[in-house]
C-alpha cells in the first residue's frame, strides 16, 4: 500500500452489521485517534462480552430481551480506566452517525436504539449525533440505483430506498455528518477503480484477515501536500470481495463522495473460515479475548493500515 501522507487526524470509519459493530469497537477504543463513526444496523460496544453465545441477544434476536447501554458503558469506563482503550473523555468531540431500517429482521430496530444510547452516555450528544430509523429499509446499506428493493433482508446486503421522491444515498448522509466542517462538495459523476493491496504485512495471524484488501485513492490525492482524509469502509458478514466481488466496495457510493473531497477509502477485508463461517468481523472474540481493545489483532492491523495512509512517500 502507497504512503499519501494523509491527515490520520481526520480518520472516520463507518460499516454494516458486523462491520458496524467493529465501528463502534473502533471510535470507542481510539477515540483520541478516529473523529466519527458511521453505524448501519450496529449493536453498543462489548455487547457479546467474548461470547458468541451471546450474538443473537446483540442482535435483538431473543424475544423480550432487547440489548441495552449500561453493560456496555460500564464496560468501556473500566478498559478506559486500565488503559486497554483511549480516554472516553475524546468523545465529546466525536461525530456519530447510526442508522436502523424499520423492516431489518436481522439486527433489530432495538439494538440501534441502545447505540445511539451508549454514545449519548459517553458524551455524544446533540447534532453530533444523528439516528435515522424511519425508513423502511431491510438489513443493508442503502445506495442510490443499486442492490436490492429497499426491504430486503438477502445478499448483497446493498438496497436502494427513495425519501421524499429522491434516492437515500447514505454513504453521502454518513460522510456529510462526519465531514460537517467545511460541508463536503458533491459527488463525482464516476469514480476511478479501486486498487488491491497486500493486508497481510499490516497485522499478525491471529487477526485472521484475507491476505488481500483494496484502497480507493482519488487523483487530487497523489499530489504533494494533498494532505487526504481517511475513511475506514468496513463490510458486513458474507459481504466481502470473497462472498459479493466488487459490490461493496464498488456500489455503495462511498468512491464518487471520496473522489470529489479528497478522502481515501480503506476498504480491508475478512473472508470465510472455520472460526468465522460468514466472513465477520470481530465483535465477539473468536481472534482472542482482546479483541475489542486497542491490542485487538484486527483493531491493531486496520490502525496500521491507517498509519500506512498517514505516512509520506
Amino acid at each position: 500500500m502507497p504512503a499519501y501522507s494523509a491527515d490520520a487526524k481526520q480518520t472516520t470509519v463507518s460499516g454494516l452489521s458486523a462491520g458496524a459493530f467493529m465501528a463502534v469497537q473502533l471510535q470507542i477504543a481510539y477515540s483520541a485517534s478516529i473523529s466519527g463513526a458511521g453505524v448501519v444496523a450496529g449493536g453498543p460496544y462489548y455487547c457479546a462480552e467474548g461470547s458468541v453465545a451471546f450474538a443473537f441477544y446483540c442482535m435483538g434476536q431473543v424475544p423480550l430481551f432487547p440489548p441495552g447501554a449500561s453493560n456496555s458503558v460500564g464496560f468501556a469506563k473500566a478498559f478506559a480506566a486500565t488503559n486497554e482503550i483511549d480516554s472516553l473523555g475524546h468523545l465529546k468531540q466525536r461525530r456519530v452517525y447510526v442508522f436502523s431500517g424499520t423492516k431489518d429482521d436481522v439486527v433489530l430496530p432495538a439494538v440501534a436504539d441502545a447505540t445511539v444510547e451508549l454514545f449519548q452516555r459517553l458524551g455524544v450528544t446533540g447534532p453530533r449525533l444523528k439516528f435515522v430509523r424511519d425508513l423502511p429499509a431491510g438489513h443493508a446499506l442503502i445506495a442510490p440505483g443499486f442492490g436490492n428493493a429497499c426491504g430486503a433482508n438477502a445478499a448483497p446486503y446493498i438496497s436502494h430506498c427513495s425519501v421524499g421522491g429522491h434516492d437515500y444515498d447514505q454513504a453521502g448522509e454518513i460522510l456529510q455528518h462526519l465531514y460537517a466542517k467545511p460541508a463536503l462538495q458533491a459527488p463525482a459523476a464516476t469514480a476511478q477503480p479501486v486498487v488491491a493491496f497486500d493486508q497481510r504485512p499490516f497485522g499478525s495471524v491471529a487477526a485472521a484477515m484475507a491476505d488481500t484488501g483494496f484502497l480507493y485513492a482519488p487523483q487530487a490525492c497523489t499530489a504533494a501536500g494533498a494532505h487526504c482524509r481517511i475513511h475506514v469502509a468496513l463490510h458486513g458478514c458474507a459481504q466481502s470481495a470473497e462472498s459479493v466481488g466488487n459490490r461493496f466496495t464498488d456500489d455503495t457510493g462511498y468512491n464518487r463522495w471520496a473522489d470529489s473531497n479528497r478522502i481515501l477509502v480503506l476498504y480491508p477485508q475478512v473472508n470465510k473460515s472455520d472460526a468465522n463461517p460468514q466472513g465477520c468481523w470481530d465483535w465477539w472474540g473468536y481472534t482472542g479475548p482482546s479483541y475489542a481493545y486497542k491490542s485487538g489483532p484486527q483493531m491493531q492491523a486496520i490502525m496500521a493500515m491507517v498509519e500506512r495512509l498517514s505516512q509520506k512517500p
